[in-house]
Formats: structure tokens, C-alpha cells, sequence
């Protein structure tokens, strides 16, 4: 019924010590960081590779029934999954480390051109705790809009067996409704769904999903809309999520981590290509980097 799991984990070590996608990952949103975590992970890596294969690896079918949630849901505050500031990755030591969370990778239209979105606030309706309201900018090419809209939970559920004893791991699916100014070029409405996956720790954190973090194919914060504009009433479909995009077609062609098609960099994915394309790293690299970490919503 399973796969042999010595097989697996021989799989996962010679994927580069079965972890080199992780700390690159880690080298993305910290890269001061990396040496550090990397010297001190020499234990922490094998245990690891053996959760992954444990736990993550839908060869062992895991168990996906799940249970409604969503009356309590209102009594957590969801801002914390949809912008974190910092996400957590950990181990079944108890090992913990935050990191910063990387930006929220996007395409619009169906040449896959880049959007960038972020989140500046995300605040719960006193009111309606169901109902967030939010402010933020999209950029497409140089031209940059603010917005406003609201994030509304519509379902939310929990898986009834979780990756890690102790821990309750879920999802809630959402509307989504922002307004692009109106007074801004190119400006236009954008609606659609969320589907985000959070956990409640043995603390009774209520935080952001990250336990497969290591893993490939990780995603969370999953979009899939449309955007239309206000002057010409054209939709183009709108997608973004974090790590990965959902139903983006061939543009992404990693196996490990998002990897841009070379079909589409010309379509606004040069510098990302750049920055994360090849090893060893250039001084090339390290200025498309500090491009990719520009705060360009400021």
C-alpha cells in the first residue's frame, strides 16, 4: 500500500542532503541567517527529512476528513494568516525558528504578465468578526494602485488528525472584493477567492501554516479571481498565493520551489528570474535580490 519509507528517505537525501530547498528558501526571506541555521542544523536535518517523509508525502494517504469550524473560527483573528509579518518553521523537537515571510508572488492575464500585491492592513470587523477590512497596493509594470476591500470567511474547517500531536490544522475559504482607485491609471476591480491554512499550536497560538514548509509544491494564502477594469468593464483572470500560485498553467515549472517558464520572463519575471535563477551567486544576483526586497508599496 506504501511506499518503502527507507526508499523515501533515501529519495529526500540525495535531493542535496534531501534539504538544500529548504535553506534556500530560508535564504530568500533571511539571508544573514543562513550560515547560522545551516551549521546548527546537522541533526535537525535528519529529523526532518523523516517527518517529511512521515507526514508530508501524500503516498501515505493522509487523512484528509475534516470538521466544520467555522463557528469558532470568529474568535481568531485571521489577519495573522492572510499578512504575517513572520512565519514559523519547527520540528518534533521543539525546535522553533521565525523567519520573515516572503511577498506574495502573482500573474494577471492569460500571458501571465506579474502582479504584485501586499497587504499594508488587515483589521477584523468589530461588528461582523467574520469580515476583515483591508488596504493595500497592487502593482503590474510601473504602475502602482492603492485599494480597499474586504476578506470575508465563508467556510472553515479542521482536519480531524493533524501533522504534529497536539496541534489543530485548518483552512477557511473566503471572498474577496478589493477596489482599485478610481482616480489611478488602469485602475479596476478585483474579486475572487482565498483559501488559507492555519494551525492552533499546543500554546493555543492561532498562526500561520508552516509546518510543510520544507516540502515541495508548499503554498498557503491561495487567490484565484479576476480583475476588471473600471473603464473598459475587460476581465483578466487574477491569481497569487505565497510560494506557489494557484492554476498558473505553465508558468511555474519548478519542482522544489516557484520557477518561472523562460516562455514568460519577459513578462515582467526578469528580476526574479535573476535573483533566484543559478548558482553560484553574482553581484548581478545580489542587486536583483535587493530589488526583489524593495518595499515599493511605501
Amino acid at each position: 500500500m506504501y511506499k518503502s519509507l527507507k526508499c523515501l528517505i533515501f529519495s529526500r537525501v540525495t535531493e542535496v542532503c534531501g534539504y538544500v530547498t529548504f535553506y534556500v528558501k530560508l535564504l530568500r526571506v533571511r539571508e544573514a541567517d543562513f550560515r547560522r541555521i545551516f551549521m546548527e542544523a546537522t541533526h535537525r536535518q535528519i529529523i526532518l527529512i523523516v517527518f517529511q517523509v512521515l507526514f508530508f508525502s501524500q503516498v501515505f494517504g493522509q487523512d484528509t476528513t475534516t470538521i466544520d469550524f467555522y463557528d469558532r473560527i470568529k474568535a481568531y483573528d485571521y489577519s495573522v494568516i492572510i499578512a504575517p509579518d513572520s512565519i514559523v518553521i519547527e520540528d518534533l523537537e521543539g525546535w522553533e525558528e521565525k523567519i520573515e515571510c516572503g511577498e506574495i508572488l502573482g500573474f494577471i492575464g492569460d500571458d501571465y504578465h506579474r502582479f504584485f500585491i501586499h497587504f499594508i492592513s488587515v483589521i477584523q470587523n468589530p461588528i461582523n468578526p467574520y469580515e476583515y477590512f483591508v488596504y493595500g497596493k497592487t502593482k503590474v509594470k510601473d504602475n502602482v494602485c492603492s485599494y480597499q476591500g474586504t476578506i470575508t470567511v465563508k467556510q472553515a474547517r479542521i482536519y480531524k488528525r493533524g501533522d504534529i500531536p497536539g496541534y489543530t490544522q485548518g483552512f477557511v475559504i473566503c471572498d474577496v472584493i478589493l477596489f482599485e482607485d478610481k482616480k489611478q491609471p488602469s485602475a479596476g476591480l478585483i474579486k475572487g477567492n482565498l483559501t488559507s491554512y492555519f494551525l492552533i499550536d499546543y500554546k493555543g497560538r492561532f498562526r500561520y501554516d508552516a509546518i510543510a514548509y520544507a516540502s515541495d509544491g508548499f503554498s498557503n494564502n491561495q487567490f484565484i479571481g479576476n480583475w476588471t477594469s473600471y473603464t473598459t468593464n475587460i476581465s483578466k483572470k487574477c491569481h497569487w498565493g505565497d510560494s506557489r500560485i494557484p492554476e498558473s498553467g505553465d508558468l511555474d515549472i519548478g519542482a522544489g520551489e516557484f520557477s518561472v517558464n523562460p516562455k514568460y520572463v519577459e513578462n515582467g519575471w526578469a528580476n526574479l528570474a535573476l535573483a533566484w535563477g543559478s548558482y553560484p551567486v553574482t553581484p548581478e544576483m545580489l542587486v536583483a535580490r535587493q530589488k526583489e526586497n524593495e518595499e515599493w508599496w511605501k
